[in-house]
């Protein structure tokens, strides 16, 4: 299973120092298990996304791990990827940029020539360069934020709704950011997803388990509060909330925090790992999640 990972960090930004490449349980160090993309993507000064990312394990790419820990910004999105569809390369490699948002998906989406169909609709079948669902379900999401107005929690409500209307899925949880917000989808409840609003009297800014590793000096100095949204709890801090199957999590520039429960209750056609192909199911079992 995909490993994803979001962070909120307020209005004032950063440095995105929260893996470790030496750390013997750290993001990279899975990367041994799930080797098929490594990527990480913030917002700069000036709005404008940067993202950095190789269709390769971490633990194979330290340059570019190095250059992640220099990154500042307010919001941060990761993703290690354990390939279910496309090829490893880069443009099927987390996350993925469109109209000044990233995205990082886990989970499978089926009927893809349905869901291109709809794409090409919406008149953004462009914005797809590879192969993966989860590009064309971040193409599906901006796409209709383009016909409302930019109303993106409202776009991703719609989309996923589609997608469990109309579409086999196995799971839909992803993570989106802009250079101000944060959301989350957990959809339906076949993967965990976790969320974490530390404050400011919070001890664990540098926390360590088997799963991932998150340390931010600058955090830890300034006890900056942060809001986490990871597959994993990543510590032992006893806050950590899983996400309700269906439920559409918004973290706004003030750290607000905003839940709904937009989307239907069941899927129409929900996915199960003996419908999945070797290679899918791989992917997906619980035993790979990180």
């Amino acid at each position: 299973m995909c490993r994803l990972f979001g962070m909120h960090a307020g209005p004032t930004p950063v440095s995105a120092t929260f893996w470790l490449l030496t750390a013997p349980d750290s993001l990279a160090a899975q990367s041994h298990r799930m080797a098929d993309g490594f990527g990480l993507g913030v917002f700069d000064a000036d709005g404008k996304a940067v993202v950095d990312k190789a269709p390769i394990a971490a633990y194979e790419d330290r340059a570019y791990a190095a250059d992640a820990r220099k990154l500042r910004g307010t919001t941060f999105i990761a993703h290690v990827r354990y390939a279910s569809n496309g090829e490893d390369t880069l443009v099927n490699t987390h996350p993925f940029l469109q109209d000044d948002r990233l995205l990082a998906h886990n989970g499978v989406v089926q009927d893809l020539d349905k869901l291109d169909d709809r794409l090409r609709k919406l008149e953004v079948m462009d914005l797809v360069k590879g192969e993966t669902d989860s590009e064309r379900v971040f193409a599906l999401i901006t796409g209709i934020a383009r016909q409302n107005g930019g109303d993106v929690g409202a776009a991703i409500a719609e989309a996923v709704t589609w997608i469990a209307q109309n579409l086999r899925l196995y799971a839909v949880n992803l993570v989106l950011t802009t250079t101000t917000d944060l959301w989350a989808v957990r959809y339906p409840d076949t993967h965990p997803l976790y969320v974490l609003q530390e404050g400011a009297e919070s001890p664990h800014h540098s926390k360590q388990t088997s799963r991932i590793s998150v340390k931010s000096e600058e955090l830890e100095q300034n006890r900056n509060p942060v809001f986490l949204v990871a597959t994993e709890r990543m510590d032992e801090h006893p806050n950590w909330r899983l996400l309700d199957a269906g439920e559409v999590l918004h973290v706004d520039r003030n750290l607000a925090v905003h839940r709904s429960f937009p989307l239907p209750e069941h899927p129409q056609h929900l996915l199960t790992l003996a419908d999945l192909d070797a290679h899918a199911a791989a992917s997906q079992h619980p035993l790979k999640a990180a």
